[in-house]
């Protein structure tokens, strides 16, 4: 439902993840809305292991607001790597922090989740009321599911202790300042480190994993911080809701795309033998519109130069560096 906006000039506010890529994005957006940045606190994971249930307690005492969006999170490969440590991490910090925030009083408490949620086959666009009518993506799952038990547990605590948690669920995101590392990153991240490091290197040609067929959703940081925040003043149902563009992309047609904005002009390689990842992701947005009047602003070509010319300038001020 919508409900009149949150004043957010008093209110002491936690932003787990805040120096990260989205974080940043958030106190800005936070900022833009009136919040006062004193009042604004920012946890890092080497000062505080939400792991730990203490770290959690320590963070969340005399905050008025928790917004969660610390994770530990990567691209096919990570995910394959360490199935593990996504589940036990992402579930550990998630859980315990909501218990932490419940129990020292928080007004509201912000949890941002993930598209890996959804059930690997979802009729598209991806409604939220789909969400659990079957298994996630396998190649993802561990931590999908680690993240959806998040919504579960928001739910069952505002049913028996009328705790005000709600959570989002933003599709994929870009922008500048992304994880750009090849190890760990997602799609467009990577494609543009690996299409910069083709050119650095005179190559006449780029190895793309799978076969280009699968389709994506994009959200731009910047958009995705605002609906955050927008949430955060005014969404306070149990019911879970989208952040996305509605704009669906396959993978080849993204990978041209980057290529062209970024003048390669290489031959495209498919490795058919490594994974798609889940077929289609592309979501419905209109809950987001109409419980909290969002929508994303940033067309997608410019969010991609936008992105492309952070890069460019943080690998070249990079490499003098070195």
């Amino acid at each position: 439902m919508t409900i009149a906006a949150l004043d957010l000039k008093d209110k002491r506010i936690l932003v787990t993840g805040g120096a990260g890529f989205l974080g940043k994005q958030v106190i800005k957006q936070l900022q833009l809305a009136g919040a006062d940045l004193n009042r604004v606190t920012v946890t890092r994971s080497r000062e505080h292991d939400l792991r730990q249930m203490t770290a959690c307690q320590q963070v969340v005492n005399h905050q008025d607001i928790v917004i969660h969006l610390a994770a530990h999170v990567g691209g096919i490969g990570l995910n394959r790597e360490k199935p593990a440590e996504l589940f036990y991490d992402n579930l550990m910090m998630g859980t315990q922090l909501i218990h932490a925030a419940y129990e020292a009083g928080v007004q509201k408490f912000v949890c941002v989740g993930t598209i890996c949620a959804y059930p690997k086959f979802t009729p598209v666009p991806f409604k939220e009321d789909d969400l659990w009518d079957g298994y996630p993506e396998e190649t993802n799952a561990p931590y999908g599911i680690a993240k959806k038990a998040l919504l579960v547990q928001l739910q069952a605590y505002r049913q028996q202790y009328d705790f005000d948690g709600v959570y989002l669920l933003p599709v994929n995101l870009y922008g500048p300042e992304d994880n750009f590392d090849p190890r760990s990153s997602h799609v467009i991240p990577a494609l543009i480190h690996k299409v910069h490091e083709a050119q650095q290197r005179g190559d006449d040609s780029l190895s793309v994993w799978g076969d280009g067929s699968p389709t994506r959703e994009f959200l731009y940081a910047e958009d995705a911080a605002r609906g955050i925040v927008m949430a955060t003043q005014s969404y306070s149902d149990p019911d879970p809701v989208n952040l996305g563009t509605g704009y669906e992309i396959t993978i080849k047609d993204l990978v041209e795309l980057i290529c062209d904005l970024m003048e390669f002009k290489g031959k495209l390689i498919w490795e058919t033998d490594q994974p798609n990842g889940q077929p289609r992701r592309c979501l419905d947005t209109e809950r987001a519109k109409r419980a909290f009047g969002f929508s994303a602003q940033i067309d997608f070509h410019r969010g991609l130069k936008n992105t492309i010319a952070w890069y460019r300038q943080y690998a070249t001020s990079t490499e003098k560096a070195v």
